[in-house]
């Protein structure tokens, strides 16, 4: 159940997670000019998630012009994380892996069960924008995998702050 929800100008719960490169990424070690985009999905399972994270990695210059740095984060494991990253055209996305649900629902995200060939428990998509000092700016919590924002209206939106 979504209950929880992290407020504009409140901090929003630190990450430290695995990255599929055999790195850490921990947000308190960010550097990041203006701000920190958080970009949580489905899972390897979801050909919605796959042409997002294709069209952010075309479009992560575009981020990291602005002063942003970019990671995008799922539940799935280790080794279906490290497939995606190399199956998928995201190479320059730090990409998280096995986060916890119970994480998840600390940002206020939605869990789905999953039918057929999906993980038992995975998180819907959702996107944050938080400052550098870890305060949430802008979120946009998804409940299925569509309606998701454009980057180009995320961008639009950076340009105009």
């Amino acid at each position: 159940m979504n209950n929880k929800m992290i407020k504009p100008r409140n901090k929003a719960p630190e990450i430290d997670i695995n990255l599929v490169n055999d790195t850490r990424w921990k947000f308190s070690d960010q550097k990041a000019e203006n701000f920190v985009m958080i970009l949580f999905y489905r899972g390897k399972h979801c050909p919605i998630c796959k042409k997002q994270l294709e069209e952010l990695q075309r479009k992560l210059h575009k981020f990291t012009e602005r002063g942003i740095s970019v990671i995008a984060i799922s539940s799935d494991t280790e080794k279906v994380a490290k497939e995606t990253y190399d199956e998928w055209e995201i190479s320059e996305i730090p990409i998280g892996y096995e986060f916890p649900i119970e994480e998840a629902r600390k940002w206020g995200l939605f869990i789905s069960s999953g039918i057929k060939k999906e993980p038992d428990h995975f998180i819907e998509p959702g996107m944050f924008l938080l400052k550098p000092d870890g305060t949430m700016y802008w979120e946009s919590i998804q409940s299925m995998p569509f309606g998701r924002p454009g980057f180009n209206d995320v961008l639009a939106g950076i340009d105009y702050i």
